[in-house]
């Protein structure tokens, strides 16, 4: 199997454990302090691996480009991470984690469109069923 499958399962299964500490930790707070929180503790481990990985080194290959994206990535981010948060505590985790995860879908078309990834039937069923999952949770 090669690394980045998985990498990718590794990442499955710690997200989904995310969802379900963060329900159990936005217990009788704010969803944005909560997530403050979580993301000082993402912000101290990253910085760690970066040290110790002497990683920091890299910072001057940044080109002005890179810096916008990285930029824009990280507000992107903080946005969707606002939103989930809150849609986390008034709702069931359950359904919140699987409209969030339909992102999958937009992140497919952007690739298609911006990155010209290669469209094929597979990935083309496989959003389908993503979306079809999606709107059989939401539909009342």
């Amino acid at each position: 199997m090669q690394t980045w499958i998985i990498y990718a399962i590794i990442s499955m299964v710690f997200a989904g454990l995310t969802s379900i500490l963060a329900k159990y930790g936005l217990a009788n707070i704010n969803p944005d302090f909560g997530l403050g929180i979580r993301t000082t503790v993402i912000f101290l481990i990253i910085t760690v691996i970066n040290i110790i990985g002497t990683k920091y080194k890299d910072f001057g290959l940044i080109t002005p480009r890179q810096w916008i994206l990285l930029i824009a990535s990280g507000i992107t981010t903080t946005v969707s991470w606002i939103f989930y948060y809150r849609a986390m505590k008034d709702g069931l985790v359950s359904y919140v984690a699987a409209i969030d995860k339909a992102s999958i879908v937009i992140t497919l078309l952007l690739s298609f469109l911006l990155l010209k990834e290669p469209f094929t039937p597979k990935i083309l069923f496989g959003a389908g069923f993503i979306l079809i999952g999606m709107f059989i949770l939401i539909w009342k």
